[in-house]
């Protein structure tokens, strides 16, 4: 295993608003997260709220890719986590993710306990904390080959789909 920055094996990505003003910017088809959507569920499916183009295109929000991203609330509540699965975009209350190709991303999901200590001690504020990108991709943590973190992100995934089966 080989310690590594989290800037290193994913981009971290923050969010951005569209102006809650203008109703051409909300209820439309891109998928828009906010903190409060990220709760006990693994994956990130539809958000509750969605922007147009026009409002994505009037905010600093950026397309997230399904699949190769974990979503990160950066303040209150700071490290409630969720994988990807459709592309979306989030508000500014989230530093994401976005895993390299060889980096695989349900092994960095299960190491989201791992990331939010670190996220929680190395925050800052005075209002209320927060942990930035360039903060976040600061992060030191040990990773192994692709190899190995494919086999332990399925045995975790496995692990997940058990609990999730036993829960209903």
């Amino acid at each position: 295993w080989e310690q590594r920055k989290l800037g290193e094996i994913a981009t971290i990505v923050g969010g951005g608003t569209p102006s809650t003003d203008n109703d051409a910017y909300w209820d439309g088809d891109i998928d828009w997260y906010s903190p409060a959507e990220l709760g006990e569920r693994v994956y990130a499916d539809r958000s509750v709220r969605r922007i147009t183009q026009a409002g994505y295109d009037s905010c600093s929000a950026t397309l997230l890719p399904a699949g190769k991203t974990i979503l990160f609330t950066s303040r209150a509540g700071i490290g409630n986590t969720a994988i990807l699965r459709r592309s979306a975009c989030t508000n500014q209350g989230f530093q994401s993710l976005v895993v390299n190709d060889d980096t695989d991303v349900y092994f960095v999901y299960s190491m989201a306990d791992r990331i939010k200590k670190f996220a929680e001690q190395n925050a800052s504020g005075s209002t209320f904390l927060e942990i930035s990108g360039k903060g976040l991709a600061a992060g030191e943590f040990a990773f192994p080959s692709k190899n190995e973190q494919t086999a332990i992100g399925s045995m975790f995934k496995q692990l997940d789909a058990l609990i999730t089966l036993h829960q209903r």
